[in-house]
């Protein structure tokens, strides 16, 4: 079963043997049995041979019809589409379930139930007549939640009863699809972002890729190129027409740095400090990957995403769109981690273990409390990037208490520093639109003067 193409599996009679079928006795089957029972033990007491037969056929009923259940072998596939695989938090997804008897024997009675995570609402539960051979039967409902992360859906369970109440037999298909839920976006206002220059536009920069012909880097030939361009040995070699690739346009670089320490946040839940953070850097993501950045999100574990390649920064065309599928599905697991600095972040800011010039071009980072030394370290970030940009989260001013040992730098004080350093640092509070932030840090000129903040 699976967003896309349906999978089927193992029909209702597959597994479990006829002792395990038996434990499938509902409550009046039960029933059915003890009174038969009774009913057979009280005819030998008392010479009673009616009563005798009343009682076989009380307690053999519900027998017969676990055997009958049990030797039911039509097959029945199941399938599950899931539409669409990923949504923003508090969003609906849709789920399509589909039965198909593949058998020639009519089914009976099916009750069909997909199992769901709590969080994504009730348990969805369908009722299905009698199926036909060939016959297909397709049912839907909907999911939502909205707090971010994984679900599982699955698996479908079928259960099957007799027409007297007396058993019921449940059968699992054994595959499952996943939600996932990612964190809320905003668009944020156009603003003028430091490095554009570099990146897509009027005045982006381009590098040449040729400087003679042992460093030709050719191309496919694509219909209206310059044949002038044509190279001839890069031809003669792949076989194909092939063309001199000239010029290359250098993207725009954007770090988007999350800090997820779990003594820099208190609280949890769709309303605090922590899911604010997320949200905003998933929505600053968007943003840069539309201006044409190539983005990476980093994470004060030094770890970043789309990965390791080309810096941890994703490349153009396609694969961007594969780049922030993955950063997003990153965001919608992120959690607390128990580190107690930013030096590893620090580290891959400046380029350690990403190569070299890894720590050029925009900087936007989110920050949790910081104490003296990590206000020190995240102030250093500016240097080596072209712009840098802080919004920083005061526990205190979102319901909050500091961690017990973890001395925060004031508010006030952290915004200084770090403006001194050559940011440009804004304190992210409640009830303000992330999106409003953003247009405050347009205007204030991110990235002029910043020969002060670079070595």
């Amino acid at each position: 079963m699976g967003a896309g193409a349906p999978r089927g599996a193992g029909g209702p009679g597959d597994g479990g043997g006829l002792r395990a079928s038996l434990s499938g006795l509902t409550t009046r089957g039960r029933s059915f049995v003890a009174a038969g029972i009774a009913a057979a033990a009280c005819a030998y007491v008392l010479g009673q041979g009616a009563l005798l037969r009343v009682g076989l056929l009380l307690a053999l009923l519900p027998l017969i019809c676990v055997y009958a259940l049990h030797r039911t072998r039509y097959r029945v596939s199941g399938s599950r589409r899931l539409t669409p695989g990923r949504v923003p938090a508090g969003a609906e997804a849709r789920v399509q379930l589909r039965m198909d008897n593949v058998s020639r024997l009519p089914t009976g009675l099916l009750m069909l139930q997909d199992r769901v995570p709590y969080v994504l609402g009730p348990r969805p539960r369908f009722v299905l007549d009698r199926v036909e051979p060939g016959g297909r039967r397709e049912v839907s409902y909907r999911v939502r939640s909205d707090l971010r992360g994984r679900y599982p859906l699955g698996p479908l369970q079928l259960r099957l009863t007799d027409p007297f109440g007396l058993v019921e037999l449940t059968r699992s298909f054994s595959t499952y699809d996943t939600l996932t839920v990612i964190p809320r976006t905003e668009p944020l206002p156009p603003v003028r972002l430091t490095g554009e220059s570099n990146g897509y536009g009027d005045g982006s920069r381009r590098s040449l890729a040729l400087a003679g012909d042992d460093d030709v880097i050719p191309r496919g030939y694509r219909r209206g190129d310059d044949l002038r361009r044509v190279h001839w040995r890069s031809t003669a070699r792949y076989g194909e027409l092939m063309v001199r690739r000239e010029e290359q346009p250098q993207r725009s670089r954007a770090t988007v740095l999350l800090d997820t320490r779990r003594l820099a946040f208190d609280g949890a839940g769709p309303d605090s400090a922590f899911e604010w953070a997320v949200s905003a850097a998933a929505s600053s993501l968007v943003h840069v990957l539309e201006q044409g950045f190539s983005a990476r999100l980093l994470t004060d574990t030094g770890t970043a995403a789309p990965g390791e390649g080309g810096g941890g920064f994703s490349a153009g065309g396609q694969e961007s769109a594969e780049a922030a599928g993955l950063m997003m599905d990153t965001l919608a697991v992120v959690g607390h981690s128990d580190g107690a600095g930013l030096s590893r972040a620090y580290d891959a800011v400046r380029g350690g273990g990403y190569g070299e010039g890894g720590g050029d071009g925009l900087l936007i980072a989110f920050f949790g409390d910081l104490d003296d030394v990590q206000t020190e370290l995240a102030a250093k970030m500016r240097q080596r990037t072209s712009g840098a940009m802080a919004f920083v989260l005061d526990t205190a001013a979102w319901g909050g208490r500091p961690v017990p040992g973890h001395d925060v730098v004031p508010l006030e004080e952290r915004l200084r520093r770090l403006r001194d350093a050559g940011w440009t640092a804004l304190a992210a509070t409640p009830g303000v639109a992330f999106g409003e932030l953003w247009r405050q840090a347009g205007t204030a000129r991110i990235g002029t003067g910043t020969s002060g903040g670079r070595e």
